[in-house]
């Protein structure tokens, strides 16, 4: 039995609309590819690969074994948003499981899809509200990942706690930054429902240091988890920035979003008829990609300046590491050029872009393979034709400046990341604290909070 590959919903259908592309796979596929798994000795998947510990092979027996009730309860033992993940996580158990050694890792993340939506049909995820409660109280800023996580953590800890977010809705990056197309809102919905049936309460559209105050936070409660993501986008502060049509990607996926959940009656940045280059090869850059095709764009390129990744692992990410290799995605295959080696020079244009100016660069590598530094090539300057720039280059650390920093006085550290103060009993998790990163490791920071 070999590793099923043919996992979404037609390309010609799919590209039309914002509906998940991933197609539900029949329980017979899903117990013969689960049934696939070695239940190694050591697992690595279990150990070296997911965040949150989940207890991989055990989970995949079950289902093999059509045990569906039995690979829940293991699930949800270390993961408390199964669905999230499912959807999202580039599954790093996968990355390490044994069988990339001599052939294709075992369908891990499809598994727990299966597994946590035969959950919900079949009436199992129920409220978990803690034994007792331990009259502590907790207010946590910010409900995206890891803030969902600490919340219900603590709850079912015994602790009373309180979610803020600046949003309509919660869900954070969850909601504003992944299209509807890799996860629908309406799975976010559902877990608040259970969340609130818990004990959980959410207070919307209320941003901390400008509708209530930091310290009156700190003061009327016995913690505080700051967990507000990194916001701040990396810019490309090049000549011709401040034309028309230049946006971060997530003021194109945001607004998207916004739009398909009604809080906006417009989309703010369409790509419609329109020449649409991304800067920025990672899955924000790629989720970029999705959203301007079913926008309706005339054309999309996405370029990067890093060298273009190896079709199989590098030897630099040897296993059971997470390999750094060429990936390509769903809305790659709906119709996208790619390109690498760029380094953007200028926005060209009047008031509003209409090209960009790049120039080829050359990597000096290691003996491994990994990019170390690069250097322009002479006479490689082009101009490539767009009326829509996206930057998807990544996020920043905390600014210092920020309102939840400034007002309960926490420290930064070098690279940006927020310093838990623990004599105070205020907490940063998540990519506030340890930069961007995954939403399975978002997750797995809100887990470990020591309250």
């Amino acid at each position: 039995m070999q590793r099923l590959h043919d996992i979404y919903r037609p390309r010609e259908e799919r590209k039309h609309d914002f509906r998940e592309v991933e197609r539900p796979l029949p329980e017979s596929v899903i117990r013969e590819q689960t049934a696939r798994c070695m239940n190694c000795g050591i697992p690595f998947c279990h150990g070296a690969g997911c965040p949150l510990g989940n207890l991989v092979p055990d989970q995949n027996r079950a289902v093999a074994e059509g045990d569906f009730r039995r690979a829940y309860e293991l699930l949800s033992a270390n993961s408390d948003f199964p669905e999230f993940t499912s959807r999202i996580c580039p599954a790093l158990c996968e990355a390490s499981c044994v069988h990339q050694l001599d052939e294709e890792s075992v369908m891990v993340r499809q598994s727990e899809k299966f597994i946590i939506e035969t959950a919900f049909a079949q009436g199992w995820v129920m409220p978990r509200p803690p034994e007792k409660e331990n009259g502590r109280s907790a207010a946590v800023i910010g409900a995206g990942p890891a803030g969902l996580s600490a919340a219900v953590t603590l709850r079912r800890r015994g602790w009373r706690v309180t979610v803020y977010d600046k949003n309509a809705e919660i869900g954070g990056l969850l909601r504003y930054g992944i299209p509807c197309f890799k996860l629908d809102k309406a799975v976010i919905d559902r877990r608040r429902r259970v969340l609130e049936a818990e004990g959980v309460k959410f207070v919307t559209n209320t941003e901390v240091g400008r509708d209530i105050a930091a310290d009156y936070l700190e003061r009327s409660n016995d913690a505080v988890v700051v967990a507000i993501g990194t916001p701040a986008a990396r810019d490309l502060k090049i000549p011709g920035r401040g034309k028309r049509g230049v946006h971060f990607a997530l003021e194109f996926l945001g607004g998207e979003n916004r739009f398909l959940g009604g809080e906006i009656e417009a989309v703010p940045v369409n790509a419609a008829g329109k020449k649409v280059l991304v800067i920025g090869g990672g899955d924000t850059g790629s989720d970029c990609v999705g959203t301007a095709i079913r926008q309706g764009a005339e054309s999309v390129l996405q370029i990067e300046i890093m060298p273009k990744p190896p079709e199989t692992r590098s030897p630099s990410t040897p296993w059971p590491a997470w390999p750094y290799q060429i990936r390509t995605s769903s809305s790659h295959l709906e119709g996208c050029g790619r390109r690498w080696n760029l380094n953007s020079l200028e926005f060209l244009g009047g008031d509003s872009v209409e090209g960009v100016r790049v120039q080829e660069v050359k990597w000096k590598c290691s003996p491994d393979g990994r990019a170390l530094a690069f250097t322009a090539v002479p006479c490689t300057e082009k101009d490539i034709q767009c009326d829509l720039v996206l930057l998807a280059m990544g996020f920043t650390g905390v600014d210092s400046g920020d309102p939840v920093v400034r007002e309960l006085g926490l420290a930064l550290a070098p690279r940006g990341g927020i310093v838990s103060d623990a004599e105070r009993n205020i907490y940063a998790v998540g990519d506030c604290a340890s930069g961007a990163s995954l939403v399975v490791r978002a997750l797995a920071g809100g887990k470990s909070i020591p309250l």
